[in-house]
């Protein structure tokens, strides 16, 4: 059943962070920690301050940065380099995921609230790279975030995605809202279900669920 719903895909969209690798690796503990001290620095407040807006402007605004854009005027440039200025040894190529996505019909993308050069970097770690159609970060859709369907709309129509023949696969569940309302086929890759209209599929592993697919 779960193949014969995906027998119309041809756009295969992947988000990147605890998607494209697993959760325990907890690389993205890194970036909260550089997240945190470019708070620190750009606003001149306390750790303390610097983690609790760093959560807040997540949950408001969809990401950190996006919120340090809106209520400071934060350069975004310097912010992604800096966060994303981390240990990239941590992460364990996978062939056997390479191999899968490669056999997918049709065009594969990566699209992440990131940065594109970070997710290169991700994907080369991972020996992904050369496997994608195309890469995009939040740059690409004018530095609005996921979930906001603007966001989607922008990379999207860069790509010439056609929402009614692809799919998105992401961890975090705010952002298969949109791709759902854009008729997207939506898959929670995460550890734990979460139950909501706009989530058609749920895996904890990506691999074995593309399996299934090819």
């Amino acid at each position: 059943m779960v193949k014969s719903a995906f027998k119309h895909v041809r756009h295969w969209v992947f988000d990147l962070d605890n998607t494209l690798y697993p959760p325990a690796i907890r690389l993205f503990d890194q970036i909260e920690v550089r997240m945190t001290k470019f708070v620190m620095d750009a606003l001149n407040v306390t750790r303390a301050e610097a983690d609790h807006l760093r959560v807040k402007y997540w949950k408001q605004y969809g990401t950190t940065l996006s919120g340090l854009m809106q209520e400071h005027d934060v350069d975004p440039g310097p912010y992604l380099y800096e966060v994303h200025d981390i240990d990239f040894s941590v992460l364990p190529e996978d062939p056997y995921l390479a191999d899968l996505i490669k056999q997918l019909p049709g065009r594969k993308i990566v699209y992440t609230n990131g940065s594109a050069p970070y997710a290169e970097r991700v994907l080369a770690a991972r020996g992904l790279n050369g496997i994608f159609d195309a890469i995009y970060g939040v740059e690409h859709a004018d530095f609005k975030p996921k979930p906001e369907r603007a966001a989607f709309e922008r990379v999207f129509g860069r790509d010439g995605v056609d929402t009614t023949t692809a799919a998105m696969f992401e961890d975090e569940p705010r952002n298969l809202a949109a791709p759902h309302d854009m008729g997207m086929q939506t898959v929670h890759v995460a550890d734990e279900p979460h139950d909501a209209p706009h989530i058609h599929h749920h895996t904890n592993d990506l691999a074995a669920f593309l399996a299934r697919l090819t």
